[in-house]
């Protein structure tokens, strides 16, 4: 994408909450796609999508920065694009999937960028059943059929353990050990927010770029933006010097 366009992304996520930038950045990496379509696509390949688009932006490496819960200390790493999808690039399951325990047969689909955006204003209380109640297709207990609200909590929780078997690429999650104490965890990697907040530092930055060789060439946004990175580079380090 052409840095214009990326800053359009970027000014119209400005008053947007998760979901809306998850799909701005989705509708980013495929152009040709309508919005509906890219709203029913299952989470993993969205994240899929976003992990190519953050390689063709930003490059391969992904700098990372987690604070250890135990003691506090900021670990910093560095991780390859591919590494992170690996399993997570595996083949998402098509059509509908199917959990049985005890006595209990449901039918569901995987939650797409369209659920998690239906339920983002939802107090966390609420929104595993409404996401329960959006994706699954049709629920029994020993041959009769109920409402999906009668599920009981050990059987959403195998649901929802069979979803992200699935979608692996939906929930990626790094296994980390603290240098200084030892402690084991794990970190969510999300990369739609991830990515967003790389586009918003490359926006800032960019914005003050056009801002110092306008005010010195008198040249305008457009202008600006269609010299390549490395020359626009030159000629604010020709401003410095004056």
């Amino acid at each position: 994408m052409g840095a214009a366009a990326l800053l359009a992304v970027w000014e119209a996520g400005q008053v947007a909450g998760y979901a809306q930038r998850a799909l701005l950045l989705h509708s980013a990496a495929r152009p040709t796609v309508g919005s509906e379509e890219l709203l029913a696509v299952p989470v993993g390949r969205r994240d899929a999508d976003l992990f190519a688009l953050r390689r063709e932006l930003f490059g391969e490496q992904l700098e990372l920065r987690v604070t250890c819960r135990q003691c506090a200390e900021e670990m910093e790493f560095t991780l390859g694009v591919q590494d992170v999808v690996g399993a997570g690039a595996a083949e998402v399951a098509d059509g509908p999937l199917a959990v049985e325990a005890d006595g209990w047969t449901v039918r569901f689909r995987l939650p797409t960028a369209g659920d998690l955006a239906a339920v983002e204003a939802s107090p966390s209380a609420q929104a595993g059943a409404e996401l329960a109640a959006r994706c699954v297709l049709h629920a029994e207990r020993l041959g009769t059929e109920v409402d999906v609200d009668t599920l009981p909590e050990h059987v959403r929780q195998r649901v929802a353990r069979a979803a992200a078997e699935a979608d692996p690429g939906a929930d990626v999650r790094l296994n980390l050990a603290c240098p200084s104490c030892g402690h084991a965890a794990t970190a969510e990697l999300d990369i739609a927010s991830y990515l967003w907040a790389e586009l918003d530092a490359w926006a800032r930055g960019t914005l003050q770029d056009v801002h110092l060789l306008a005010g010195h060439y008198g040249w305008n946004e457009s202008e600006i933006l269609a010299l390549s990175p490395l020359r626009r580079r030159y000629y604010l380090e020709l401003c410095a010097d004056v």
